[in-house]
Parts: structure tokens; C-alpha cells; sequence
């Protein structure tokens, strides 16, 4: 295996690429109880239309079939539920499905070994029948429409579809009713055999158990199991300005008071690994300078009434999509609206000064430094970072080299009118 030492963050990182295509990232932490691993494929909700594994023309799969998948997988032959494994092993174990991945992981303090295989084995061996795959379907269809029921959720994915015009990350995560109820077994069978190809997935476990023995566990693991030979996969990614789709959009359903939603749309399209990083490392620095709880542009929503306690945001930065969005409850929501954009403009002509700049550097090297001490946190910064082409733990020092001049560059070239939209929910 690769080793690899960081003396800035005092880790030693084990790498190996399989001969099946596997990269398994080994991180030992002796001084832990506990170990947690981490199974991800590289293939989220936003990936409908590729080439499939060994064939020569593109498809578009049912929408949701990234997130029908991680449920079905669950399910094995006999008809039980690996849940029922891993608890027998004394492992807590989860799995999700974002825009870009989708993840298998588990914690535990014993049988770290019997886990690992387990983990392993289960992603590794779908069991589908036309059957199975039908009865899945009510349930699937019952949890959308509980996210359907919730209002956060509802103005979330209301101004991320009024942003965005083409990008697949408009769509629902589990799909529509009507994609989930047309997704067929071998809808299912094409998509994982291309996108869980081992070629196509990472393997990372942190924690307290011995290199050596955990390599070779994996290798052998690996070994007994018969692949296709790898391939790169193609895919077909969506491409658009970054110009919002609509500037507003208004959504009707109970609520006792209106929601209002801010969506700044940074980009539309694929960005190079270094500008990836930039935007990584400056997008929460600036957001949280602006609208944290101490910040100018948070004070002055505050001390106005504009806001209450529930007023918060996010950036969500991706190799092909980025936006920011701000927001919260509100009973004029339309002044809200207009008061957080006009706020956002002003950020034109704004400049940080070196004494603001150097608290929000040791502000985030202070949470990044106390973030490294969850391996939760570890494994899935590190499995994102890598899929992205860079290493999570070279992060450190490139925010120590950041200067307020690359800060004020990214703030006064941000934002524009036409990347802005709003979506408000407001009651029937």
C-alpha cells in the first residue's frame, strides 16, 4: 500500500487501488473506540443519462433510480435485511443518496472485521425480482410524499428548480410518483452495473484496527468476487448559464407562516479541480462573515425585524453546480426578499479588511481542526474531495496561504442581478 504522512494534521494515510479498480483509503486511529467505514459509488441523483457498461448508446434511466437503488440493495436473497446483519455485529449502519454519491457506511466499537465484509458483500451483491421491485415502489412513493408534506423541504427544492432550468439537480433525489412507479428491475440492474463497477467506487475506514490485517481482509475479499474489466463511464452532463430559469417562484400549501427562500446560482456547468477548491475554501468563509450570527448583514435583518431565529444559510458547492441559498420564516416575506438581495448586491462594492480577514481564517482552521476529530466528518470530506480530484488533507494549509486579497477578488466578482431568485411559501 501507498502510505502517506501529513505532520500538519499528525495522520498517516494508507492507499491502494485494487486490481479490479477499488480505491481503499485505510486511516488509522489507534487512539479511538471507535471505527467507521464507508463504501461510496460515484453516482448521485443528478446522473440520468450515460452509456451504460458495455454498450454504445446513451439512455436516460427513470429519475430517482440512484436512491430506488441504495433501497434495494438492502434486501437480500433470503428476503431479510442486512440492517439485521450489522446490528447482530453490534455496528450501527446507514446509507444515503446525495446529488453525486451514494454511500454505505456503518460504526462500531467490535467485529470490526465481520463488518467490513460485511459491508462489502452486501453492496456488492444485488438481488432483484420483478416482485421485490414492485413492493418497493409504495414505499418509496410514501417517503416522497412525506418530503412533499414538509415546507423547509418544498422551498428548498422550489428555488433550486427556479435556478436551474436543465441540471438534472432540479430534479427530486427519489424522483417523481410517476418515474418511481415505471422503474423497472433492469432500469436497476443497468444503472448499478455501470455505476458500482469497483472502478467507479471508493472504500475508507478510519478508526482502531491494524493495516495489515484490514488490507488483506479487503484484498481477499476483493479477489474472490468477478468483475467486468473497468471502463470509464460516460456521461452526459447538463450545461447552462448562470442565469436564473425564473426570478420567483411562489408555492401554496398549509402553512401558519410564509417561507421565503434567496437562491444565489454560482454556476451551471463543469469547473476545473483548482477552481473547485477556491470556491471550497472562500464560498463559507465570505457566507459566514455576511450572515453569521455576528455578521454585518445578520445584524442588520435582526435589529430590523426581518428575521427571527429560523433565518439561515447554506452553500452547496459541486464540480458541475453551486448555488447559495439564504432564508427563513417570515410574515412579509416579499420584504424579506427584497431586503436580502439588495444586501447581496451591495457585496459588489464591499471590501474585508486584513483584521476581519485573519479572524475568518483562524475561524475556519479552528473548525477544521476540531471537525478531524469525527471520522464521520473525515470520510466523507475526504471521498468527496477525492472524487473531485484533490486530497481533504492538503485543505489545511491551503486555507493558511489564503490572502484578504483573494477574498475581496471572489466577493466584488460573486454576484450579479440575473443569478438571483426567490421562492416564497406562503399559506392556501
Amino acid at each position: 500500500m501507498n502510505k502517506q504522512t501529513y505532520s500538519h494534521i499528525d495522520e498517516t494515510l494508507y492507499k491502494e487501488v485494487l486490481p479490479n479498480g477499488l480505491t481503499v483509503f485505510l486511516l488509522p486511529r489507534p487512539e479511538m473506540a471507535k471505527t467507521y467505514s464507508m463504501f461510496t459509488t460515484n453516482y448521485g441523483g443528478k446522473d440520468h443519462t450515460f452509456i451504460p457498461l458495455g454498450k454504445d448508446e446513451k439512455i436516460t434511466a427513470p429519475e430517482g433510480v440512484a436512491h430506488f437503488l441504495e433501497h434495494k440493495l438492502f434486501e437480500k436473497e433470503d428476503g431479510t435485511d442486512v440492517f439485521l446483519d450489522f446490528g447482530k455485529l453490534g455496528a450501527s449502519a446507514n446509507a444515503y443518496t446525495s446529488a453525486t454519491e451514494t454511500a454505505y457506511l456503518f460504526s462500531a466499537t467490535d467485529n470490526i472485521k465481520e463488518n467490513v465484509v460485511t459491508l462489502l458483500d452486501f453492496v456488492q451483491a444485488p438481488f432483484f425480482t420483478d416482485e421485490s421491485v414492485e413492493r418497493e415502489k409504495d414505499i418509496i412513493v410514501q417517503e416522497l410524499q412525506m418530503y412533499l408534506d414538509q415546507p423547509d423541504h418544498r422551498s428548498y427544492m422550489g428555488i433550486v428548480q427556479a435556478m436551474y432550468k436543465n441540471h438534472p439537480v432540479r430534479n427530486e433525489i427519489l424522483g417523481t410518483e410517476e418515474s418511481i412507479r415505471s422503474t423497472t428491475r433492469e432500469d436497476l440492474l443497468t444503472s448499478y452495473h455501470t455505476f458500482y463497477h469497483p472502478n467507479n467506487m471508493t472504500f475508507f475506514i478510519a478508526g482502531n484496527f491494524d493495516v495489515e490485517e484490514m488490507a488483506t481482509l479487503i484484498r481477499k475479499n476483493q479477489a474472490s468476487k468477478t468483475f467486468a474489466a473497468p471502463e470509464d463511464i460516460k456521461r452526459f452532463p447538463a450545461k447552462e448559464s448562470t442565469s436564473v430559469a425564473q426570478k420567483e417562484s411562489r408555492i401554496h400549501m398549509p402553512v401558519g407562516t410564509p417561507k421565503v427562500v434567496v437562491g444565489v446560482k454560482e454556476y451551471g456547468e463543469e469547473i476545473s479541480s483548482e477552481e473547485f477548491l477556491k470556491k471550497n475554501l472562500l464560498q463559507d468563509m465570505m457566507i459566514g462573515y455576511f450572515f453569521g450570527a455576528n455578521g454585518p448583514f445578520y445584524k442588520e435583518l435582526y435589529e430590523n425585524g426581518h428575521i427571527d431565529r429560523s433565518f439561515s444559510v447554506s452553500s452547496t458547492i459541486e464540480k458541475d453546480h453551486g448555488f447559495t441559498i439564504l432564508g427563513g420564516n417570515s410574515d412579509n416575506p416579499d420584504n424579506l426578499a427584497a431586503k436580502v438581495k439588495e444586501l447581496l448586491l451591495s457585496t459588489n462594492d464591499y471590501s474585508i479588511s486584513e483584521e476581519s480577514f485573519t479572524r475568518m481564517k483562524k475561524k475556519r482552521i479552528g473548525q477544521l481542526l476540531r471537525a478531524m476529530n469525527s471520522l464521520e466528518f473525515i470520510a466523507g470530506e475526504f471521498v468527496h474531495y477525492y472524487v473531485n480530484g484533490l486530497d481533504f488533507f492538503d485543505v489545511l494549509p491551503k486555507v493558511q496561504a489564503l490572502t484578504v486579497e483573494d477574498m475581496n477578488a471572489y466577493i466584488q466578482e460573486w454576484i450579479s442581478e440575473e443569478q438571483l431568485a426567490v421562492c416564497i411559501v406562503e399559506a392556501e
